[in-house]
């Protein structure tokens, strides 16, 4: 199976810059979430290195940010490098776990490997890797069992129906798009 970082975006940008004034855009060296200003009129969700699951784990973090949160730049989260003492390793991995059990749940959907990432590299502190692996899988079957958000509710089944059932873009959209409606109907 291919994995071209043209689908996914066309997939993302498809469902979302119509609906959220949203854009997913291949990035540098770092991931970066930017709100609309005046330089672009959309929100810009920002992948690094061209990575797919790269764009998949910045698409998660997007799809859990609130209307609030999405007015800032990188959710108005801090983020510390590599590096990090226990106890800043237990709060990042804390942070992490629902983005990526999302991140999870897309990579199937598209038939992608996934691999959990601690990102502390050049710690000092020794990282339970499969502790946090569990507990991302653990939060997946919870949003398996619950329910997704709505936004990656839609990416998901887009994602299924492009890498798993042959859709072509078009259907595929048109098939995240059925999930996201009622989402977006006034109450």
């Amino acid at each position: 199976m291919t994995h071209r970082l043209e689908d996914v975006i066309a997939l993302f940008d498809g469902l979302f810059q119509p609906t959220y004034d949203t854009c997913l855009i291949r990035g540098g060296e770092e991931p970066l979430y930017l709100p609309s200003d005046g330089t672009a009129p959309f929100h810009r969700v920002i992948f690094a290195h061209g990575f797919y699951a790269s764009a998949l784990h910045e698409i998660s973090h997007w799809c859990i940010a609130g209307a609030r949160r999405r007015q800032w730049e990188d959710y108005g989260y801090w983020y510390l490098p590599d590096g990090r003492d226990a106890a800043e390793q237990h709060d990042f991995e804390g942070v992490e776990v629902a983005p990526q059990a999302l991140e999870l749940l897309f990579s199937r959907a598209c038939g992608l490997a996934f691999n959990v990432s601690v990102d502390n590299l050049g710690g000092e502190v020794e990282v339970d890797r499969e502790a946090f692996q569990a507990r991302v899988e653990s939060r997946a079957a919870r949003y398996q069992r619950d329910g997704l958000p709505g936004r990656a509710a839609a990416l998901q089944r887009a994602l299924e129906a492009f890498y798993h059932q042959g859709a072509d873009l078009e259907h595929a959209v048109a098939a995240g798009r059925a999930i996201l409606a009622p989402a977006l109907m006034p109450s």
